[in-house]
């Protein structure tokens, strides 16, 4: 029962604080880029946020649990993409000017293509979102004992709420409490779990002796290469992760978001899956689909009524950062570039704003109706890695090679994709089913990341003596019109940025110093690891003195 009022009252509170954003969303700018103003490590938070979910604890805790410090090494592939996506794909992003990546894909290569991307993203992402909101729904309701499909359905719900309300810069303050909340949770499972076994030395002498090998059974140096080159791609080119990068203020800040995201993957994965490694010592019996409940169980043995409740709710959190923003991304593209695009381009703000929040609720849903369905679709791990390796290197790597390629061209963009995402289905799918045959999962993610690249590589070589495509003319003409007809920001504009990201500051402020407050309050009600949380919950109050002060800054 204490666990459940614990994720009541913090889900409560964050939906509260999306609400509390509603009237900040004045226009397309300010409710999907935040105004082109939030400051970078907000955006690198948020960014680290939506990056996972449930779906990391089920997926790589099921890995950890099974292989061991592999599914560290997987992780740390992240942090290489973020490192690259800093150097030479975030500035470019915030260069072009767009709002959102279709935005730019629909001037540099064309609408046609831009309207493939659109159906083929969106279907990729309400899936992809709807697997993991099945992931935290499964958590919570297997530890609460509830009902799955009522849990999904309540979950989903409060999930989307904010978002529709509060746009993005609901979404990334959401996204800094449920990074508190969740880094809470791990500090505190943490020493419990080594008290378990008899400590870190207990723990690596009664682990498996291959347990802390780099590389595993079927995730070998190959599957780890290609996992690199595949987050290059993913980090860089995905629409959900563009949106951070276009939001902030120059392409300075958009290379610090993705550094600030790579700093936090060098840490954070450690933290992550030393709770189901050492499960693996308490518990060896899991196999199969068992150990994608690997995690959850260790926070059921060692963690006691009220701390449970605080790790499922950062479980859920990072879920609901995770889905929310891609649900934000998928919203924007849909009213920026479908509605306003081809349907209704003389659409006033009231109007775009109207279509903003029901396309939000609308796509929602459908991630609600897709999760309870995961079920019968099989294992959440081969879900999740199945769906990167057919998708990734076909979506995301032409648009990224547009932004420094002037051959390429919007047909041979349609091409390249259409016949890379062929080849990954022929491979993943039919092949298997006719005679058996199966790619390695290294070389399942190595044809679905190199076969897109060298098939740009070999047009690029080809067409060298076309020193431009006439797409990437067209590009030219429209970036000279819109810096032609660019209308500077009135002040009364500039001063409702302003007070938006003030408003977003404070807010912050506010919401670290309640949370502190209340994990003081589940320190007196837990029956163990009190002085644990006493300490975390006295340096988050601490912390709430630095957005407070920041947003004095910016107010004078």
């Amino acid at each position: 029962m204490i666990d459940t009022i614990v994720v009541v009252v913090f889900s409560i509170f964050i939906m509260l604080v999306g609400i509390s954003f509603s009237k900040t969303g004045r226009n397309l700018k300010s409710f999907f880029a935040g105004g082109e103003s939030v400051p970078w490590f907000i955006g690198g938070l948020s960014l680290f946020m939506s990056f996972f979910s449930a779906g990391t604890f089920v997926v790589w805790g099921a890995i950890a649990y099974q292989h061991g410090w592999v599914a560290v090494t997987i992780q740390w592939t992240m942090c290489i993409g973020a490192l690259i996506t800093g150097l030479y794909l975030a500035p470019r992003w915030k260069a072009t000017g767009n709002l959102t990546a279709a935005e730019f894909i629909k001037a540099r290569l064309g609408s046609n293509v831009q309207k493939s991307y659109i159906f083929i993203f969106t279907i990729v992402s309400v899936f992809i979102k709807g697997s993991v909101l099945y992931s935290v729904a499964k958590l919570v309701s297997g530890s609460l004992d509830y009902p799955l499909m009522q849990v999904t359905v309540v979950l989903g719900i409060l999930m989307i709420s904010y978002t529709a309300i509060g746009g993005l810069w609901a979404v990334m303050v959401t996204d800094i409490l449920q990074f508190v909340v969740l880094t809470a949770a791990v500090l505190i499972i943490l020493p419990m779990v080594f008290n378990e076994v008899g400590g870190v030395q207990g723990f690596i002498d009664k682990a498996p002796d291959d347990f802390f090998n780099l590389v595993h059974g079927e995730y070998t140096w190959g599957f780890i290469f290609a996992f690199a080159i595949y987050h290059i791609f993913y980090i860089g080119g995905n629409w959900t992760f563009v949106q951070r990068y276009t939001s902030v203020d120059s392409p300075k800040s958009a290379s610090k978001v993705a550094y600030l995201f790579a700093g936090l993957y060098i840490l954070s994965p450690v933290l992550w899956m030393l709770p189901p490694m050492a499960y693996r010592v308490i518990n060896p019996a899991l196999s199969g689909l068992d150990a994608e409940n690997a995690y959850i169980m260790v926070c059921k043995q060692v963690l006691p009524a009220g701390l449970l409740g605080l790790m499922l709710t950062g479980m859920y959190f990072s879920t609901s950062a995770s889905a929310n923003t891609a649900l934000n991304v998928v919203s924007a593209v849909f009213t920026n570039d479908i509605y306003k695009g081809s349907v209704n381009p003389d659409a006033d703000d009231k109007k775009l704003m109207f279509v903003a929040r029901a396309s939000s609720w609308f796509f929602g849903l459908l991630m609600i109706v897709i999760a309870l369905g995961v079920p019968y679709i099989g294992g959440i791990v081969e879900f999740t890695l199945s769906v990167g390796a057919l998708t990734g290197g076909p979506l995301l790597l032409p648009p990224i090679w547009s932004l420094f390629s002037k051959r390429l061209s919007g047909k041979a963009t349609i091409y390249i994709t259409l016949i890379s995402l062929s080849v990954n289905v022929v491979f993943k799918m039919i092949i298997p089913f006719i005679d058996g045959y199966k790619l390695s999962r290294a070389n399942e993610m190595l044809v679905g990341v190199l076969l897109p690249f060298f098939m740009l590589l070999i047009y690029e070589i080809v067409r060298r003596k076309t020193k431009v495509s006439q797409d990437y003319e067209n590009y030219l003409v429209y970036k000279a019109d819109k810096k032609q007809a660019a209308v500077a920001i009135d002040d009364e504009e500039l001063q409702m940025i302003k007070k938006q990201n003030v408003f977003g500051l404070k807010m912050i402020s506010f919401s670290l110093l309640f949370m502190s407050v209340l994990l003081l309050l589940l320190a007196f009600i837990t029956s163990k690891g009190n002085g644990l949380v006493v300490i975390i919950a006295i340096v988050i109050m601490f912390g709430a003195i630095i957005p407070w002060r920041a947003s004095r800054r910016k107010a004078a």
